[in-house]
């Protein structure tokens, strides 16, 4: 239910602060009061797109915001969505919408986007303006509008199932079919590929770094030739010069024969034959170190930048290192299998196709025949509805078809595989056609409401707001749609916004919408009203301008015999 609903700043609405009670409600006001203004900030609740152009001229920003009590059913609902209603079971929905066309929503205390908006409002409330009237006549609602009343939740998510199931195959055979149309040029290309990464031969997966390391080692080699040889040809090893080992060798031969007058010569002797070898392997270590690449190091230098060179060209088309090229080897490798094997996979898949086709078939006849059950149900409720609101040769079916392609095969949607169709005929001698095409404004207003009536206790929405749907019918059957709009608050809180004093007669709470100037400034005020001032509303929509004692008499007479 909604209970309140605060405005502030839109159109003519200064602040406006209503509150509504359970039952049959009514609006009305003369042209201009600010009708609309309430049904516009509903509509804002509901995650209506902008808005700023409804925003009071000179102000910065205006806001809306409703309090809902919230039923059992309709709590878990708003629960399982994220927002819950509070202690009390309720929740306050509001939204503010700035002049530079910003705009925030907040549900409880949590700021939200706009679009969890349209998730809530359809759970509390729902909205029948004379557009959406008018957008009923699309057919592409149908199926919804019959599986809220044919209770087809389980057979629609097992549908589901077999619907999701069946696409992926079908998109699996579509990506392979269109693989197998290029496999040759495929094939070539990818063959070409791996035969290029093969040909690189990748054993080690840091193969690259140590040659970015022997690089830098190469560059450098003439100095470190140039130097290594003076070390070597200083120390032990000169083909021509005579060397520090050589030296030491020549004094060690000289000490030895002087160990019989020179105290402890054998123990220097032993010492030089120590220096000398340690300088020999100063003198090889150094040698070592240079290595075979002393031999031709540009030579050995030129295949490594060739080798670096090969791999930055690999990298640039199949990774960014090494192992990922590998990676990208192997996924080549079972994409050719894949392509060569696809005469195998192809029948797989079709053969898969045929399985998730029946499964579907299976799962869409059970929601067709559910569906089928109700459409008799439902179209025999509208009737009965319709002739009760002055249409006593209206003929309404709904047509439950499934549909096939060329072939004779099911055409899957995700809603099943039927064609729902709402067909009627107003007129004796009128061919059944489908709603969109023959129906008149005011003939619409009174199948929404045979509809809305028919589907009381199968809609979530606690709330049902009516913006004149008493447009376009005359006085006598706009007491009718009053007396149902009745039966149907009997269920549900129904708000109508109207021009119809039959309609306003049969209310439980009459609301007055009237504008007013203050300061300069024209403003909408909003209250509920009884006795002789509803007598005195009554009157003047019966009458216009200038109410006479026929039109309150007559206004007297409504409310008596509706109360």
């Amino acid at each position: 239910m909604l209970w309140n609903l605060y405005i502030e700043n839109i159109a003519v609405a200064k602040q406006l602060e209503i509150s509504f009670r359970e039952g049959f409600t009514v609006i009305t006001g003369q042209t201009g009061a600010g009708k609309s203004i309430i049904i516009d900030s509903l509509l804002l609740l509901c995650g209506a797109k902008n808005g700023r152009e409804l925003i009071r001229s000179g102000e910065e920003k205006a806001v809306v915001s409703a309090i809902f009590g919230c039923a059992e059913s309709s709590a878990v609902r708003l629960a399982e969505l994220g927002y819950p209603a509070d202690e009390n079971g309720e929740l306050e929905i509001s939204r503010t919408i700035n002049a530079d066309g910003r705009s925030t929503a907040k549900i409880g205390r949590k700021t939200v986007p706009i679009s969890a908006l349209k998730e809530v409002s359809s759970v509390l409330l729902g909205i029948q303006t004379q557009s959406e009237r008018s957008a009923f006549a699309d057919k592409s609602t149908y199926p919804a509008l019959l599986d809220a009343f044919a209770d087809t939740e389980e057979e629609l998510k097992t549908y589901a199932a077999a619907y999701e199931k069946l696409t992926d195959v079908r998109n699996q055979l579509a990506d392979l079919k269109k693989a197998m149309s290029e496999r040759e040029m495929m094939l070539d290309i990818l063959r070409y590929q791996k035969k290029e990464i093969d040909a690189a031969k990748f054993s080690a997966d840091d193969e690259e770094e140590r040659l970015i390391r022997l690089r830098t080692r190469l560059k450098s080699i003439e100095r470190v030739a140039k130097y290594s040889g003076v070390v070597t040809k200083s120390l032990a090893h000169s083909e021509k010069g005579v060397t520090a080992a050589y030296l030491i060798e020549r004094a060690e031969n000289a000490l030895s024969q002087l160990t019989d007058v020179v105290e402890g010569a054998d123990e220097m002797v032993q010492k030089l034959t120590e220096y000398r070898y340690e300088l020999i392997d100063i003198a090889e270590r150094v040698q070592d170190a240079l290595g075979d690449e002393i031999d031709n190091p540009a030579e050995k230098l030129n295949q490594v930048e060739s080798r670096l060179s090969l791999i930055e060209r690999l990298e640039k088309k199949y990774g960014a290192t090494i192992p990922e090229i590998k990676a990208k080897r192997a996924e080549i490798a079972k994409r050719i299998a894949d392509l060569e094997e696809g005469d195998i996979r192809l029948t797989e898949l079709q053969h898969e196709e045929e399985k998730c086709i029946s499964e579907a078939a299976e799962a869409a006849k059970l929601l067709s025949e559910k569906r089928q059950s109700a459409a008799v149900t439902l179209a025999d409720e509208i009737v009965a509805s319709l002739r009760f609101l002055d249409m006593p040769k209206v003929r309404f079916r709904i047509s439950v078809t499934p549909m096939h392609d060329a072939s004779g095969g099911f055409v899957f949607r995700q809603d099943g595989y039927d064609d729902v169709d709402f067909l009627i005929s107003v007129n004796t001698g009128e061919d059944i056609q489908s709603l969109g095409k023959v129906s008149s404004g005011g003939e619409l207003s009174r199948i929404t409401l045979a509809v809305k009536t028919a589907m009381a206790g199968k809609n979530d929405s606690g709330t049902l707001i009516f913006d004149e749907i008493d447009a376009g019918v005359s006085g006598s059957t706009s007491e009718r749609i009053g007396i149902m709009l009745a039966r149907l608050a009997e269920n549900a809180q129904v708000i109508s916004v109207t021009h119809s004093p039959q309609i306003a007669s049969l209310a439980g709470c009459h609301l007055l919408i009237q504008k007013k100037e203050s300061d300069g400034r024209t403003e909408s005020s909003v209250h509920e009203i009884t006795g002789e001032e509803r007598t005195a509303e009554i009157a003047r929509i019966i009458g216009g301008i200038n109410v006479t004692e026929k039109q309150l008499a007559a206004a007297r007479e409504m409310l008596g015999r509706n109360a």
